[in-house]
Protein backbone atom coordinates (compact mmCIF):
# COMPACT_ATOMS: atom_id res chain seq x y z
CA UNK A 1 0.00 0.00 0.00
CA UNK A 2 2.86 2.34 0.79
CA UNK A 3 4.33 1.73 -2.67
CA UNK A 4 1.04 2.76 -4.30
CA UNK A 5 0.84 5.87 -2.10
CA UNK A 6 4.40 6.88 -2.99
CA UNK A 7 3.70 6.29 -6.67
CA UNK A 8 0.62 8.52 -6.58
CA UNK A 9 2.48 11.25 -4.69
CA UNK A 10 5.41 11.13 -7.11
CA UNK A 11 3.03 11.37 -10.06
CA UNK A 12 1.32 14.41 -8.57
CA UNK A 13 4.66 16.07 -7.87
CA UNK A 14 5.85 15.35 -11.40
CA UNK A 15 2.65 16.84 -12.84
CA UNK A 16 3.11 19.98 -10.72
CA UNK A 17 6.64 20.30 -12.00
CA UNK A 18 5.53 19.95 -15.62
CA UNK A 19 3.07 22.81 -15.09
CA UNK A 20 6.03 25.11 -14.37
CA UNK A 21 7.32 24.57 -17.92
CA UNK A 22 3.89 24.60 -19.62
CA UNK A 23 2.91 27.25 -22.17
CA UNK A 24 1.59 30.19 -20.13
CA UNK A 25 -0.20 31.64 -23.15
CA UNK A 26 -2.77 28.85 -23.32
CA UNK A 27 -3.42 28.07 -19.65
CA UNK A 28 -6.59 30.24 -19.55
CA UNK A 29 -7.95 28.98 -22.86
CA UNK A 30 -11.01 26.65 -22.80
CA UNK A 31 -10.17 23.08 -21.72
CA UNK A 32 -6.51 23.96 -21.15
CA UNK A 33 -6.43 24.72 -17.42
CA UNK A 34 -6.19 21.04 -16.45
CA UNK A 35 -6.67 17.66 -18.20
CA UNK A 36 -9.88 16.70 -16.38
CA UNK A 37 -12.37 18.20 -18.91
CA UNK A 38 -10.56 16.48 -21.79
CA UNK A 39 -10.43 13.17 -19.92
CA UNK A 40 -14.11 13.54 -19.01
CA UNK A 41 -15.08 14.05 -22.67
CA UNK A 42 -12.99 11.06 -23.79
CA UNK A 43 -14.44 8.91 -21.00
CA UNK A 44 -17.97 9.92 -22.03
CA UNK A 45 -17.09 8.96 -25.59
CA UNK A 46 -15.98 5.48 -24.52
CA UNK A 47 -19.08 5.14 -22.34
CA UNK A 48 -21.29 5.98 -25.33
CA UNK A 49 -19.49 3.28 -27.34
CA UNK A 50 -20.77 0.78 -24.78
CA UNK A 51 -24.26 2.17 -24.09
CA UNK A 52 -25.09 3.49 -27.58
CA UNK A 53 -25.47 0.11 -29.33
CA UNK A 54 -27.55 -1.17 -26.39
CA UNK A 55 -29.87 1.84 -26.74
CA UNK A 56 -30.22 1.37 -30.51
CA UNK A 57 -30.59 -2.42 -30.40
CA UNK A 58 -34.40 -2.53 -30.72
CA UNK A 59 -34.84 0.82 -32.43
CA UNK A 60 -34.93 1.89 -36.05
CA UNK A 61 -31.75 3.59 -37.29
CA UNK A 62 -31.80 7.36 -37.68
CA UNK A 63 -31.31 8.64 -41.23
CA UNK A 64 -29.69 11.99 -40.32
CA UNK A 65 -29.07 12.87 -43.97
CA UNK A 66 -29.39 16.64 -43.58
CA UNK A 67 -27.48 16.55 -40.31
CA UNK A 68 -24.60 14.66 -41.95
CA UNK A 69 -24.48 17.08 -44.88
CA UNK A 70 -24.24 20.07 -42.54
CA UNK A 71 -21.76 18.35 -40.23
CA UNK A 72 -19.38 17.12 -42.94
CA UNK A 73 -19.24 20.37 -44.87
CA UNK A 74 -18.81 22.29 -41.61
CA UNK A 75 -15.78 20.10 -40.88
CA UNK A 76 -14.46 20.89 -44.36
CA UNK A 77 -14.56 24.61 -43.59
CA UNK A 78 -13.12 24.16 -40.07
CA UNK A 79 -10.17 22.09 -41.26
CA UNK A 80 -9.51 24.43 -44.16
CA UNK A 81 -9.49 27.35 -41.70
CA UNK A 82 -6.98 25.50 -39.50
CA UNK A 83 -4.75 24.68 -42.47
CA UNK A 84 -4.90 28.24 -43.75
CA UNK A 85 -4.13 29.75 -40.35
CA UNK A 86 -1.19 27.43 -39.68
CA UNK A 87 0.25 27.87 -43.16
CA UNK A 88 -0.07 31.66 -43.22
CA UNK A 89 1.09 32.19 -39.62
CA UNK A 90 4.08 29.86 -40.02
CA UNK A 91 5.04 31.62 -43.24
CA UNK A 92 4.74 35.03 -41.60
CA UNK A 93 6.88 33.83 -38.68
CA UNK A 94 9.38 32.34 -41.17
CA UNK A 95 9.12 28.85 -39.81
CA UNK A 96 11.58 26.20 -40.96
CA UNK A 97 10.14 22.94 -42.26
CA UNK A 98 13.26 21.11 -41.08
CA UNK A 99 13.65 22.35 -37.52
CA UNK A 100 11.56 24.88 -35.64
CA UNK A 101 11.73 25.41 -31.89
CA UNK A 102 8.79 26.72 -29.86
CA UNK A 103 8.66 30.47 -29.30
CA UNK A 104 6.64 31.11 -26.13
CA UNK A 105 6.56 34.88 -26.64
CA UNK A 106 3.47 36.97 -27.31
CA UNK A 107 4.52 37.64 -30.88
CA UNK A 108 1.28 37.94 -32.95
CA UNK A 109 2.37 35.28 -35.44
CA UNK A 110 3.34 32.86 -32.67
CA UNK A 111 0.06 33.41 -30.86
CA UNK A 112 -1.72 32.88 -34.17
CA UNK A 113 0.04 29.53 -34.58
CA UNK A 114 -0.89 28.55 -31.03
CA UNK A 115 -4.51 29.56 -31.65
CA UNK A 116 -4.71 27.50 -34.84
CA UNK A 117 -3.25 24.48 -33.02
CA UNK A 118 -5.87 24.93 -30.27
CA UNK A 119 -8.61 24.85 -32.92
CA UNK A 120 -7.00 21.72 -34.31
CA UNK A 121 -7.24 20.14 -30.86
CA UNK A 122 -10.90 21.19 -30.60
CA UNK A 123 -11.63 19.71 -34.03
CA UNK A 124 -10.47 16.32 -32.76
CA UNK A 125 -13.05 16.54 -30.00
CA UNK A 126 -15.76 17.45 -32.51
CA UNK A 127 -14.77 14.40 -34.57
CA UNK A 128 -16.16 12.20 -31.79
CA UNK A 129 -19.48 12.90 -33.53
CA UNK A 130 -18.33 10.62 -36.37
CA UNK A 131 -18.77 7.67 -34.02
CA UNK A 132 -22.00 9.02 -32.55
CA UNK A 133 -23.56 9.23 -36.01
CA UNK A 134 -22.38 5.72 -36.90
CA UNK A 135 -24.07 4.29 -33.81
CA UNK A 136 -27.29 6.28 -34.23
CA UNK A 137 -27.48 5.03 -37.84
CA UNK A 138 -26.66 1.49 -36.63
CA UNK A 139 -23.54 1.32 -38.77
CA UNK A 140 -21.83 -0.73 -36.08
CA UNK A 141 -19.42 -2.32 -38.55
CA UNK A 142 -17.83 1.11 -39.07
CA UNK A 143 -16.90 1.42 -35.39
CA UNK A 144 -13.67 -0.58 -35.62
CA UNK A 145 -10.69 -0.61 -33.28
CA UNK A 146 -8.82 1.65 -35.73
CA UNK A 147 -11.69 4.14 -35.70
CA UNK A 148 -11.93 4.29 -31.90
CA UNK A 149 -8.16 4.29 -31.35
CA UNK A 150 -7.66 7.10 -33.85
CA UNK A 151 -10.38 9.36 -32.48
CA UNK A 152 -9.79 8.80 -28.77
CA UNK A 153 -6.00 9.11 -28.78
CA UNK A 154 -5.83 12.14 -31.10
CA UNK A 155 -8.06 14.29 -28.91
CA UNK A 156 -6.47 13.18 -25.64
CA UNK A 157 -2.82 13.39 -26.74
CA UNK A 158 -3.20 16.72 -28.49
CA UNK A 159 -4.15 18.28 -25.15
CA UNK A 160 -0.54 17.53 -24.13
CA UNK A 161 0.72 19.07 -27.35
CA UNK A 162 -1.19 22.32 -26.83
CA UNK A 163 -0.35 22.49 -23.13
CA UNK A 164 3.43 22.30 -23.59
CA UNK A 165 4.38 22.83 -27.25
CA UNK A 166 1.76 25.03 -28.94
CA UNK A 167 4.08 26.01 -31.76
CA UNK A 168 7.36 25.09 -33.39
CA UNK A 169 7.54 21.59 -34.88
CA UNK A 170 3.94 20.92 -33.86
CA UNK A 171 2.64 22.97 -36.77
CA UNK A 172 3.96 20.57 -39.43
CA UNK A 173 1.87 17.49 -38.71
CA UNK A 174 -1.22 19.50 -37.77
CA UNK A 175 -1.42 21.56 -40.97
CA UNK A 176 -0.74 18.45 -43.11
CA UNK A 177 -3.43 16.47 -41.30
CA UNK A 178 -5.92 19.35 -41.51
CA UNK A 179 -5.50 19.49 -45.29
CA UNK A 180 -6.12 15.73 -45.57
CA UNK A 181 -9.24 16.09 -43.44
CA UNK A 182 -10.52 18.73 -45.85
CA UNK A 183 -10.47 16.06 -48.59
CA UNK A 184 -11.84 13.39 -46.29
CA UNK A 185 -14.84 15.36 -45.05
CA UNK A 186 -15.45 16.65 -48.55
CA UNK A 187 -15.81 13.03 -49.65
CA UNK A 188 -18.16 12.23 -46.76
CA UNK A 189 -20.18 15.39 -47.38
CA UNK A 190 -20.66 14.55 -51.05
CA UNK A 191 -21.51 10.93 -50.19
CA UNK A 192 -24.21 12.20 -47.82
CA UNK A 193 -25.94 13.96 -50.72
CA UNK A 194 -27.29 10.69 -52.10
CA UNK A 195 -26.86 8.15 -54.93
CA UNK A 196 -26.80 10.77 -57.69
CA UNK A 197 -23.43 12.04 -56.43
CA UNK A 198 -22.15 8.83 -54.84
CA UNK A 199 -21.63 7.20 -58.24
CA UNK A 200 -18.93 9.79 -59.01
CA UNK A 201 -17.00 9.15 -55.76
CA UNK A 202 -14.45 6.64 -57.02
CA UNK A 203 -11.53 7.99 -55.01
CA UNK A 204 -12.27 6.70 -51.50
CA UNK A 205 -9.35 4.26 -51.34
CA UNK A 206 -6.93 7.04 -52.30
CA UNK A 207 -7.84 8.84 -49.06
CA UNK A 208 -6.46 5.86 -47.13
CA UNK A 209 -3.32 5.90 -49.29
CA UNK A 210 -2.83 9.62 -48.63
CA UNK A 211 -3.23 9.04 -44.89
CA UNK A 212 -0.58 6.31 -44.92
CA UNK A 213 1.75 8.56 -46.91
CA UNK A 214 1.17 11.22 -44.26
CA UNK A 215 2.38 8.90 -41.48
CA UNK A 216 5.52 8.00 -43.43
CA UNK A 217 6.24 11.70 -44.02
CA UNK A 218 5.69 12.35 -40.30
CA UNK A 219 8.23 9.69 -39.36
CA UNK A 220 10.75 10.99 -41.89
CA UNK A 221 10.30 14.61 -40.78
CA UNK A 222 10.62 13.69 -37.10
CA UNK A 223 13.68 11.52 -37.71
CA UNK A 224 15.30 14.41 -39.59
CA UNK A 225 14.62 16.70 -36.63
CA UNK A 226 16.34 14.23 -34.33
CA UNK A 227 19.24 13.90 -36.75
CA UNK A 228 19.88 17.67 -36.81
CA UNK A 229 19.37 17.78 -33.03
CA UNK A 230 16.46 20.21 -33.27
CA UNK A 231 15.66 22.26 -30.17
CA UNK A 232 12.36 20.50 -29.50
CA UNK A 233 11.54 17.96 -26.77
CA UNK A 234 13.15 14.74 -27.95
CA UNK A 235 10.79 12.56 -25.93
CA UNK A 236 7.95 13.98 -28.02
CA UNK A 237 9.83 13.16 -31.21
CA UNK A 238 10.30 9.53 -30.16
CA UNK A 239 6.70 9.29 -28.97
CA UNK A 240 5.45 10.68 -32.27
CA UNK A 241 7.46 8.14 -34.28
CA UNK A 242 6.03 5.26 -32.23
CA UNK A 243 2.52 6.70 -32.55
CA UNK A 244 2.86 7.05 -36.33
CA UNK A 245 4.06 3.44 -36.63
CA UNK A 246 0.89 2.21 -34.93
CA UNK A 247 -1.17 4.10 -37.50
CA UNK A 248 0.84 2.68 -40.40
CA UNK A 249 0.17 -0.84 -39.12
CA UNK A 250 -3.55 -0.24 -38.49
CA UNK A 251 -4.24 1.72 -41.68
CA UNK A 252 -2.17 -0.74 -43.70
CA UNK A 253 -4.24 -3.62 -42.35
CA UNK A 254 -7.44 -1.70 -43.08
CA UNK A 255 -6.33 -1.02 -46.68
CA UNK A 256 -5.41 -4.67 -47.23
CA UNK A 257 -8.64 -6.02 -45.76
CA UNK A 258 -10.82 -3.51 -47.62
CA UNK A 259 -9.22 -3.05 -51.03
CA UNK A 260 -6.76 -5.90 -51.58
CA UNK A 261 -8.11 -9.03 -49.94
CA UNK A 262 -11.60 -8.66 -51.41
CA UNK A 263 -10.37 -8.12 -54.98
CA UNK A 264 -9.92 -11.35 -57.01
CA UNK A 265 -6.88 -11.79 -59.21
CA UNK A 266 -7.19 -11.29 -62.97
CA UNK A 267 -7.12 -15.05 -63.59
CA UNK A 268 -9.84 -15.66 -61.00
CA UNK A 269 -11.91 -12.77 -62.31
CA UNK A 270 -11.70 -14.02 -65.91
CA UNK A 271 -12.54 -17.60 -64.94
CA UNK A 272 -15.45 -16.49 -62.80
CA UNK A 273 -16.78 -14.29 -65.61
CA UNK A 274 -16.52 -17.18 -68.09
CA UNK A 275 -18.25 -19.49 -65.65
CA UNK A 276 -20.95 -16.89 -65.13
CA UNK A 277 -21.50 -16.61 -68.88
CA UNK A 278 -21.57 -20.39 -69.31
CA UNK A 279 -24.01 -20.71 -66.45
CA UNK A 280 -26.33 -18.03 -67.77
CA UNK A 281 -26.17 -19.33 -71.35
CA UNK A 282 -26.61 -22.91 -70.19
CA UNK A 283 -29.56 -21.96 -68.08
CA UNK A 284 -31.25 -20.01 -70.82
CA UNK A 285 -30.50 -22.60 -73.49
CA UNK A 286 -31.56 -25.39 -71.17
CA UNK A 287 -34.88 -23.71 -70.59
CA UNK A 288 -35.42 -23.16 -74.28
CA UNK A 289 -34.45 -26.73 -75.08
CA UNK A 290 -36.78 -28.01 -72.43
CA UNK A 291 -39.59 -25.91 -73.83
CA UNK A 292 -38.92 -27.08 -77.36
CA UNK A 293 -38.67 -30.63 -76.12
CA UNK A 294 -42.06 -30.32 -74.49
CA UNK A 295 -43.56 -29.14 -77.75
CA UNK A 296 -41.89 -31.93 -79.69
CA UNK A 297 -42.99 -34.49 -77.17
CA UNK A 298 -46.48 -33.10 -77.35
CA UNK A 299 -46.56 -33.46 -81.13
CA UNK A 300 -45.21 -36.98 -80.84
CA UNK A 301 -47.93 -37.86 -78.38
CA UNK A 302 -50.62 -36.41 -80.59
CA UNK A 303 -49.51 -38.15 -83.80
CA UNK A 304 -49.70 -41.73 -82.45
CA UNK A 305 -53.22 -41.05 -81.23
CA UNK A 306 -54.28 -39.90 -84.70
CA UNK A 307 -52.64 -42.95 -86.37
CA UNK A 308 -54.24 -45.39 -83.95
CA UNK A 309 -57.63 -43.77 -84.63
CA UNK A 310 -57.19 -44.26 -88.38
CA UNK A 311 -56.19 -47.88 -87.95
CA UNK A 312 -59.30 -48.55 -85.86
CA UNK A 313 -61.48 -46.93 -88.52
CA UNK A 314 -59.85 -49.00 -91.27
CA UNK A 315 -60.39 -52.15 -89.23
CA UNK A 316 -64.08 -51.37 -88.78
CA UNK A 317 -64.45 -50.71 -92.50
CA UNK A 318 -62.96 -54.12 -93.37
CA UNK A 319 -65.31 -55.85 -90.91
CA UNK A 320 -68.27 -54.05 -92.38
Amino acid sequence: MEIVTHLINDTIEFYKWTLTIADKRVEKWPLMDNPLPTLAISTSYLLFLWLGPKYMKNREPFQLRKTLIVYNFSMVFLNFFIFKELFMAARAARYSYICQSVDYSDDPNEVRVAGALWWYFISKGIEYLDTVFFILRKKFNQVTFLHVYHHCTMFTLWWIGIKWVAGGQSFFGAHMNALIHVLMYLYYGLASCGPKIQKYLWWKKYLTIIQMVQFHVTIGHTALSLYVNCDFPHWMHYSLICYAITFIILFGNFYYQTYRRQQPTRRDASSSSKAGKAFSNGTLNGLSKAANGAVVMGSKEEKPQENSGRRKRKGRAKRD
